[in-house]
């Protein structure tokens, strides 16, 4: 395996469900030189969530690189915290909690119940929202460290989120 080859597995390694663009800015290699290198890798495996394409060592199972892929966005990876701290709440008062609007966190509730990460209970026309495992998904939050970038994105998406609101 060549030098190029390995680090950029060392660093999936390392990195869990790292995106394409922060791979290539991390190892500070060109697109094309990454894209090459990940063709010839057959212990890397892809998963492409809401637009973008993860990237794991072949020791994560489907449901783990789904959730993930979820833990690595700021603002999804809020949701399942607060989940994780009361165990089950309802929409409002996760909205409540995180100071964000109802419609964010329906885009991100749209991908974690798809995923099966996280459950819409319905009783008596009330919500509920629960994580489907919750033991795993703390020990997948303790291998993400999501990066500043990924950071600033959501960040900026929840600015954008209040400004339509109060408008």
């Amino acid at each position: 395996m060549s030098d190029t080859r390995a680090r950029i597995y060392r660093y999936i390694e390392s990195h869990p469900g790292v995106h394409f663009r922060e791979l290539t800015r991390a190892l500070d290699l060109a697109t094309g030189q990454v894209q090459y290198h990940l063709a010839r890798l057959d212990r890397i495996t892809s998963e492409s969530v809401n637009g973008r394409t993860h990237y794991y060592t072949a020791s994560f199972g489907p449901w783990e690189r789904h959730a993930i892929a979820f833990l690595r966005r700021e603002t999804a990876r809020d949701i399942l915290v607060t989940l994780i701290g009361r165990g089950a709440a309802r929409p409002s008062e996760v909205t409540d909690h995180l100071d964000i609007a109802r419609s964010t966190l329906e885009h991100h509730l749209d991908g974690l119940v798809k995923y099966d990460i996280v459950e819409k209970r319905r009783d008596k026309g009330r919500v509920t929202l629960a994580l489907c495992r919750p033991d795993l998904t703390v020990e997948l939050l303790a291998a993400v460290d999501p990066t500043v970038p990924d950071r600033l994105s959501d960040r900026f998406t929840r600015l954008l989120d209040q400004l339509f609101e109060s408008g």
